[in-house]
């Protein structure tokens, strides 16, 4: 009943992400089991925008099934992606519009504009979803019950937990929710900061390594995505390939944490390893020819 078989691998980190939460709660805190849980958490929220592009089940009940336990396990509803993320950054693609620009308060790239970017990102968010919701009020009634059920049924999940055990309940669902929805907008972040969004292949960063690409479901390939949203997740190397020769190679890397350790450690301190900011060169270039 799934659409794509490689989604059996969606299904087996679903179940893993569950069972470490229940055998952590029932036997208690050991670091090696909660860096892998943070880990598992971490692709919740990939699956999460997976899901949301391409359902998993050729069957509609299995589908808001699976809204629901993503939802539980992501520690926000899983409709969310729609108004905020297919209807708006899909749209503008870090162009003015988008609620998760990168460059709203600085066009640096630095540490202080990473870890602030999440906050930032998240609350220009909130009005796409209150105006999502009151049209879906409007116009769709079923699909608006679905949506704030999910907000109920989260609820009702963080609210069972802080009754049973509220220490276990911040340690065990509430701080691994946040850290991957924090870490999911760090991704966002790093994937569109310093490119050209007036670029139709320049607009996104790639992270293609097999580590990264295994860890995370293919999400490096952002280009890609960009290019065929309707694409199932473990298609997107193919997808890239195909227009691969149209992205800048500086665009291109090959792991994730190298970027990092690059960008944040080691740019600050040696020149010749900082990214170049593709998007004020261009607006430098047509200021140049607009004098």
């Amino acid at each position: 009943m799934l659409k794509f078989k490689a989604d059996i691998k969606t299904l087996l980190f679903l179940c893993t992400t569950t069972a470490l939460f229940f055998v952590q709660w029932h036997f208690g805190f050991h670091w090696w089991l909660y860096i892998a849980y943070l880990y598992f958490s971490v692709t919740i929220t990939v699956i999460a925008h997976n899901h949301n592009h391409v359902p998993m089940w050729k069957n509609d009940f299995l589908n808001h099934v699976s809204d629901y336990w993503i939802t539980l396990l992501y520690g926000f509803p899983a409709f969310v992606w729609t108004p905020t993320h297919n209807k708006n950054h899909h749209k503008f693609i870090n162009k003015e519009g988008d609620y998760t620009i990168t460059y709203r308060v600085t066009e640096k790239n630095n540490w202080l504009s990473l870890l602030s970017y999440p906050s930032i990102s998240s609350y220009y968010q909130q009005s796409s979803v209150r105006n999502h919701l009151k049209l879906l009020w409007a116009n769709d009634r079923t699909n608006f019950f679905i949506a704030i059920f999910q907000y109920v049924a989260l609820a009702a999940f963080i609210g069972i937990t802080m009754y049973l055990n509220w220490r276990k309940s911040l340690l065990f669902v509430v701080l691994p929710q946040q850290f991957a929805v924090f870490t999911v907008l760090i991704f966002n972040y790093i994937q569109h900061v310093y490119t050209d969004e007036e670029s139709d292949f320049n607009h996104s960063r790639n992270f293609i390594s097999p580590l990264t690409s295994a860890m995370l479901f293919n999400n490096g390939y952002h280009t890609a995505h960009h290019y065929r949203a309707s694409v199932h997740w473990s298609l997107l190397p193919e997808t890239h390939e195909k227009i691969a020769a149209q992205i800048d190679p500086s665009l291109i890397e090959k792991g994730f944490w190298n970027y990092m350790i690059k960008t944040y450690f080691v740019a600050p301190f040696v020149p010749k390893y900082r990214a170049v900011n593709m998007r004020q060169m261009r607006i430098e270039k047509e200021k140049m020819a607009a004098a």
